[in-house]
């Protein structure tokens, strides 16, 4: 198994984790007092996309350079890979089905997994052009299916092969009943991370290469349109949004690191940043490295696993993730 860096890390002594960083009142009510950062596993390339398979009590996640998808067993804390190639794939979701729905940037679609193992192919071009390199995927409860498309994968060889973008750097949605593809999204530099409100009604999607700053655009949801786009979260300065996760109180997880500037400080940045949903930020979980993308999981529901750059951790939180 090819591996990358394996990170040093040894859980906190101390109760409650200061990893935990409180920065709002609010924040302190997410924090189980007992509850440490744990490293479940090492030795990736660039770890990313998360989804938790409750009925089978595994999680699924990208190591995108080294072309396969992972899966780690949460009853015998096992690693093994689960696809390999995995035609570079980046964010894993489910559909309403249990299927593992896949964004793929070598082949540049979106994919289906029946369940007999067969691949599906969702979407692969938009008005007869290949989309850029889908990154990120969600399923509402209507079973549409919503992605974004930045240019990641076909900026060269680490995470896709190189080639010229055809489309805008778009948020699209597949309609469950007919499979038509609508972009919803045009005007973002780079979106990448998105989510829903635990009722469906609110649309966040994290602009990651907007200039100054990186941001969380939100939208309001009206049947298969978006209306009221409105700035929700700044990440001000040196940080940068990746992948996000909604908790069941509209809590907003952010993946977070630094922008690579000069004046970045990573010890600072890396982590998950919580934003409440009038859109301060309440917590922080320091990480010793960037956190690509997260979800919540586990038997219960109330445990963030993170995928960050070369590792994957977990924290078990005082609140599950919207379902």
């Amino acid at each position: 198994m090819d591996t990358g860096p394996a990170i040093p890390f040894s859980p906190h002594p101390r109760l409650p984790d200061p990893r935990f960083e409180v920065l709002e009142a609010r924040g302190a009510a997410l924090r189980l007092f007992s509850s440490s950062v744990e490293q479940l596993a090492t030795g990736f390339h660039w770890a990313e996309g998360p989804v938790w398979f409750g009925d089978g009590r595994f999680l699924l996640f990208s190591d995108i350079p080294n072309n396969r998808i992972l899966r780690w067993d949460d009853c015998s804390g096992a690693l093994a890979e689960f696809r390999r190639p995995s035609n570079h794939a980046n964010g894993l979701a489910r559909d309403r089905q249990g299927r593992l729905l896949a964004c793929e940037h070598l082949t540049r679609r979106v994919t289906r997994t029946e369940h007999d193992g067969r691949i599906t192919v969702l979407a692969s071009h938009f008005d007869g052009k290949p989309l850029n390199s889908p990154n990120d995927i969600v399923c509402t409860r209507d079973g549409s299916v919503w992605f974004t498309d930045p240019p990641f994968g076909i900026l060269g060889w680490w995470e896709g092969e190189p080639a010229q973008p055809q489309l805008p750097h778009g948020v699209y949605r597949i309609d469950p009943v007919s499979g038509q593809l609508t972009m919803l999204i045009d005007e973002l530099q780079a979106a990448n991370g998105l989510a829903f409100s635990p009722d469906e009604s609110v649309l966040y999607v994290v602009e990651s290469r907007a200039t100054p700053h990186r941001r969380i655009w939100a939208w309001d949801v009206v049947g298969a349109t978006l209306r009221n786009k409105r700035l929700f979260a700044d990440a001000a300065g040196p940080g940068a949004f990746d992948g996000i996760a909604v908790d069941e109180l509209g809590n907003v997880w952010c993946g977070l690191g630094s922008n690579g500037s000069a004046e970045a400080d990573p010890e600072r940045l890396d982590g998950v940043r919580v934003y409440a949903p009038d859109g301060t930020a309440i917590a922080h979980i320091h990480l010793p490295e960037r956190c690509a993308n997260l979800c919540f999981g586990g038997p219960k529901h109330n445990r963030l696993f993170m995928a960050s750059s070369h590792s994957l951790y977990a924290l078990h939180v005082n609140v599950r993730g919207a379902l």
